[in-house]
């Protein structure tokens, strides 16, 4: 009888043991996993910490190059403009000259070759 007590102490002892030493795996896998995830933690907050100022430089950069925009846009309409300007006052000079007979110039010349034999 005591043998038997002695046997399931020993089988007790053995399977407490397994158990103590997974847990201490657990433990140990856990205590991993969280200084992963501090030094990740570490690593975003040194990017994150930056982001406002960085946001706020951007925006500013942004603005300004709108503003060049809309002073380069101002100017490619006033040369739109001119070359609006220009293509009126060629079709008013061309029809200008083509009812005054002095369009010569947009006129077809007909040439007669004469053939000889």
């Amino acid at each position: 009888m005591v043998t038997l007590v002695v046997i399931i102490n020993i089988l007790i002892s053995l399977i407490l043991l397994y158990i103590a030493r997974r847990v201490w795996q657990f433990k140990k896998r856990l205590a991993n996993i969280a200084n992963r995830l501090t030094a990740a933690e570490r690593r975003t907050h040194a990017v994150l910490e930056k982001a406002p100022e960085n946001i706020s430089r951007r925006q500013q950069n942004i603005q300004l190059l709108r503003q060049g925009n809309q002073s380069i846009q101002l100017q490619i309409e006033q040369v739109r403009q001119i070359f609006s300007l220009l293509l009126v006052g060629q079709q008013i000079q061309r029809r200008y000259f083509s009812k005054l007979g002095l369009g010569t110039k947009y006129k077809k010349k007909t040439v007669v070759k004469s053939t000889e034999k």
